[in-house]
């Protein structure tokens, strides 16, 4: 069983209330707009982190973290990008994949709106936490929790971190 604790567009933002959350996770997945690479030095001084950059990342995080990530772990297939829509209108860079070879766990960010929809056509769940940082039309800056143990998603939890 692994504790994940999944946030976005950060937009070179990290505080004291993201680092509580980040200590008690076992893996930090960041689904892109990192900004300053210190919110990842931060982050990976704590935890194991994996992260996609996104269209705001400048070439050190481009290339630090790739575009797009997709594993394995504890039993769910996962991929990670920062822009792929969302059911039933994914967009055309993720689209024929997710038909072709769906994963089990689907994480955006970009659009800076939590969402968590089932795609029971694709039998794929979409995740996007939401913005974790300061920067954009977001009120309330948000991020998810949840556990992985043997091929299942569970305890799925929503964090809000208070108005940006």
């Amino acid at each position: 069983m692994k504790k994940i604790l999944l946030l976005s567009d950060t937009h070179s933002y990290i505080d004291s209330r993201i680092l509580h959350y980040v200590n008690e996770a076992d893996e930090i997945w960041h689904a892109g707009d990192i900004g300053d690479l210190k919110v990842t030095d931060a982050i990976e001084a704590l935890k194991p982190l994996r992260a996609v950059y996104g269209n705001i990342d400048d070439d050190k995080a481009r290339a630090t973290y790739p575009l797009h990530q997709r594993f394995n772990c504890e039993g769910v297939s996962v991929w990670i990008t920062h822009i792929g829509g969302y059911p039933p209108k994914y967009n055309i860079n993720t689209r024929d994949e997710i038909k072709s070879n769906p994963p089990q766990l689907f994480i955006c960010g970009h659009s800076h709106i939590l969402k968590v929809i089932p795609d029971k056509k694709n039998g794929v769940l979409h995740m996007n936490p939401g913005a974790a940082g300061k920067h954009g039309f977001h009120k309330v800056r948000t991020m998810l929790r949840f556990t992985l143990d043997s091929g299942n998603i569970e305890n799925l939890e929503v964090i809000e971190l208070g108005k940006k």
